[in-house]
């Protein structure tokens, strides 16, 4: 257990203790209560959940946030639902209970958050990044503290001492205590900020300069995916398209907390063809880095010193990254590129293949639960459907439309009582349970 706090009944002492305000020296791993908090669900981008998965579903209630939702929801341990949407008016930060569909509260941020998730902790308290800031909401919708930050922060990650972990799509690296919003750490830049020997009046790039350029990735967007985090290490996996680079790396970055808090990097792949393209993705015992390269392979890599084990070419490039089960059971994302349903198992020093369904085309992600059972969203006649299937052999348990949905699913999610939450990218959600 690596003395990571794993409880998904909340008492006020636990609470405490998984919002960064414990005494306790072990790791802290707030994004394990329960339900889809962060971006894919945990620190390790696993896209898998704790809550048993349910076999036989039926759409609950669905509604339209009013413009596009550029980046996957995130669910709350108690429930409620955040998602960000680009619209011309109104709200673009929204906070729903998954229960009824009933909008909780919603709000205006700056351009930028639409393609960013909201991330949740334990007690509902909400973290999102807007163009040149970084937001904490209470589960009220009442603001807690903004920071200035430069460029636009990726959905954010917690560090094993509790602190938030944002980084930029500048490559600039925020610790932040979640309490205060103050630093918890030195600001660390990925990208060397110009100084003086480097010229004088060097302008500063607008914070959302190079954002649209992150979904194909660029140099103008140096960190266009979610980072990793291992809590029992603190060790750091991230895309960074450096200067003058052709192509995006992996790169691994170590975050040491207490009085001489400080973030180093430990090592850095350079070579993947067409570079790291997709989040990375952390096996259950952090030993492991899962990302897909711009050809559409997928890269085991060892995460201690950044050699890769294998490779695997699905024949399909996706935006998306695997989702990844305690048992080494890997599930290929469509991610939007019409691909099969595909499982791996990662046997150390190769991949092998379970099963491949070419009967279906996955339109958004894979998301695991437990029990053996996942959810993705494919192709029907009519539109969308979401599929619910076993995992060991890929078997459909279960198969429903969804009403009038129609482009592919940004997010796929999973909450507390194994409830399925799609979104599509025209900005319609969906709750099957």
């Amino acid at each position: 257990m690596r003395g990571v706090l794993r409880t998904a009944v909340l008492t006020t002492t636990a609470a405490l203790a998984l919002s960064g305000c414990g005494s306790g020296d072990e790791p802290i791993d707030i994004l394990s209560a329960g339900a889809w908090p962060g971006r894919y669900s945990d620190a390790h981008n696993s896209s898998a959940s704790a809550a048993d998965g349910l076999s036989d579903v039926s759409v609950a209630w669905t509604r339209s946030v009013g413009g596009t939702v550029g980046s996957p929801p995130s669910i709350a341990p108690g429930g409620q639902i955040f998602v960000s949407a680009s619209t011309d008016t109104g709200c673009n930060l929204f906070a729903f209970q998954m229960d009824t569909g009933r909008k909780r509260w919603c709000t205006r941020l700056a351009p930028g958050v639409e393609v960013v998730t909201p991330v949740a902790d334990t007690v509902a308290n909400v973290y999102v990044g807007e163009e040149g800031g970084l937001y904490s909401f209470n589960e009220h919708g009442q603001r807690r503290w903004r920071i200035p930050v430069s460029g636009t922060p990726r959905s954010v990650q917690f560090t094993g001492d509790g602190n938030l972990l944002a980084v930029t799509h500048f490559g600039q690296v925020n610790v932040v205590d979640t309490q205060t919003g103050k630093l918890a750490a030195p600001i660390y830049d990925m990208v060397p900020v110009p100084g003086v020997g480097d010229g004088t009046n060097v302008p500063r790039q607008a914070p959302g300069h190079g954002l649209a350029a992150c979904f194909g990735g660029s140099p103008d967007c140096p960190v266009a995916t979610t980072p990793a985090v291992d809590v029992a290490t603190d060790r750091i996996f991230v895309t960074l398209w450096r200067p003058g680079a052709d192509r995006a790396a992996l790169v691994a970055l170590r975050y040491t907390g207490g009085d001489d808090a400080h973030i180093a990097e430990e090592w850095s792949s350079e070579d993947l063809p067409g570079g790291a393209v997709t989040s990375p993705v952390l096996s259950a015992d952090g030993a492991t880095v899962y990302v897909h390269d711009g050809d559409g392979t997928l890269w085991a890599i060892d995460a201690a010193t950044g050699s890769p084990r294998w490779s695997h070419d699905p024949g399909y490039i996706t935006s998306t990254g695997p989702a990844v089960t305690a048992d080494r059971t890997i599930l290929l994302a469509g991610g939007g590129a019409d691909g099969p349903l595909v499982a791996l198992r990662d046997a150390g020093d190769h991949p092998e293949p379970l099963w491949q369904r070419d009967d279906v085309r996955q339109l958004g992600a894979v998301a695991a639960a437990a029990s053996g059972v996942a959810y993705t969203v494919v192709r029907a006649p009519d539109g969308l459907a979401a599929l619910v299937f076993d995992t060991s052999d890929g078997t459909t348990l279960d198969l429903e439309s969804l009403p009038g949905a129609s482009g592919f699913a940004v997010g796929t999610a999973i909450g507390p009582d194994g409830e399925l939450l799609a979104t599509t990218l025209l900005g319609d959600l969906y709750i099957l349970r």
